[in-house]
């Protein structure tokens, strides 16, 4: 019961966010970019989707079929109500699914793309597992926050140790990739603005008027606590990582 309300409160701050993660239009395009022969027989599947920012810019600026997938009804409805409003549900169904068990044939899809979502699953383990899903010569797509300068401080060193301990350089990554059978086309960081616009800005809006909400209950005051913490370490430190966008293709 306690692991039930504490995750209704989590949707709850996190709720009418404009992403569930840093991100922006534009480094979701640079990152399209880099995969050939985009058309409108190309098959993406967008896993962790939350409420489908990205899946929607796809669809707007390529003539792809998409099929997005998140484990958060409410956030799959938001996405196929904007479809709708948008008139590309005929090219963009989003699906209630769960990333550790894809149940799609072999081969059914071009691109897997997938921001700030590949940690759930570990970034080997995702991308090993997603190779039989894509047709040879098939990209995958995905952000990953990663160092971008060494001997980041120790508090900063600290909460990510805390927070996801699997944080690691680009060149890590970039090994990591080769390592699962796939060859890099590109990668990028994304701008600082990516974090604050559709993220960490809205969300610290959020936090604010949840701890008001939520006066006098301590388990909603902690999670705010670590939201804010979160921000706070950005802010401070952001010098030193980063999010990552990966581009790369079967081997």
């Amino acid at each position: 019961m306690a692991e039930d309300t504490t995750t209704t409160l989590f949707f709850e701050l996190f709720s009418g966010l404009p992403r569930q993660g840093p991100g922006d239009a534009s480094s979701t395009l640079r990152a399209l970019s880099l995969v050939p022969d985009v058309g409108a027989e190309t098959r993406i599947l967008d896993v962790g989707c939350g409420t489908g920012l990205q899946a929607r810019v796809l669809a707007q600026n390529s003539p792809a079929s998409i099929v997005a997938m998140d484990n958060h009804p409410p956030f799959v409805d938001i996405l196929n109500d904007e479809a709708r409003r948008l008139d590309l549900d005929h090219r963009l169904e989003a699906r209630v699914g769960d990333m550790h068990r894809l149940d799609f044939a072999d081969a059914s899809f071009d691109l897997i793309w997938c921001e700030g979502a590949i940690y759930i699953a570990g970034v080997e383990a995702a991308l090993r597992n997603w190779h039989r899903l894509l047709v040879r010569d098939g990209h995958v797509a995905f952000t990953e926050v990663c160092w971008t300068k060494p001997d980041p401080p120790a508090e900063c060193v600290s909460f990510w140790e805390g927070e996801y301990p699997g944080i690691r350089d680009a060149t890590a990554l970039l090994n990591a990739i080769d390592a699962c059978g796939y060859e890099t086309v590109g990668h990028f960081m994304l701008p600082r603005s990516a974090w604050w616009d559709d993220y960490y800005g809205p969300l610290e809006r959020n936090a604010k008027a949840f701890r008001t909400r939520h006066r006098g209950r301590p388990e909603a005051q902690e999670l705010a606590d670590q939201c804010q913490r979160e921000i706070d370490v950005w802010k401070a430190y952001s010098d030193y990582y980063g999010y990552g966008f990966f581009v790369a293709r079967v081997r």
